[in-house]
């Protein structure tokens, strides 16, 4: 990587949302985030294959999940005040509604679902998992909030015909 990067990102490059859009506000429909990402995916994809996509938004799910943890969230020891608020911050800004199904922090194997997940719910089915993003975005979560790096892997999606995105996480050893 080159130093002279253009959109290193930071949490200043969210902006002054009252200023910027005083009649609009910090809200828009989800088509808009969906047009967004599903463009930027077949774009990319187009340029890099399919593989290579998927680990770039695994990764920018990741630097996501991370910025969040340290901006929209209180650090904690506790993992129940952790999964408490973090369900009370996704569902308060429509990212989807977390469940935690299992979690044995001593093994470092957790499984959670998501639903009315913000990238799928909804779509139509397909012949595989989409929500790389959300991937990324929970294991930077884990991470953050445990100090252990996490590999996170969508095993039911409601692309893949379930109504709810089951994610199993495992402490990388």
């Amino acid at each position: 990587m080159t130093s002279d990067r253009k959109y290193k990102f930071s949490w200043d490059l969210l902006g002054d949302i009252e200023a910027g859009r005083p009649n609009l506000g910090n809200t828009t429909r989800l088509e808009v985030y969906r047009l967004l990402q599903f463009t930027f995916r077949d774009v990319i994809e187009q340029h890099v294959g399919a593989e290579m996509t998927d680990r770039i938004f695994y990764e920018a799910g990741a630097l996501a999940g991370k910025e969040f943890y340290t901006h929209m969230l209180t650090p904690t020891t506790d993992l129940n005040s952790f999964v408490r608020e973090l369900t009370d911050v996704l569902k308060e800004l429509g990212i989807g509604i977390l469940r935690v199904e299992k979690a044995d922090m001593e093994k470092g194997e957790l499984t959670v679902t998501v639903s009315e997940d913000l990238d799928c719910s909804g779509l139509p089915e397909l012949d595989h998992e989409i929500c790389t993003y959300d991937e990324g975005f929970i294991a930077a979560l884990l991470e953050s909030f445990s100090g252990i790096k996490f590999i996170v892997k969508e095993v039911d999606c409601w692309c893949t015909g379930d109504r709810t995105c089951r994610f199993d996480a495992k402490a990388v050893a």
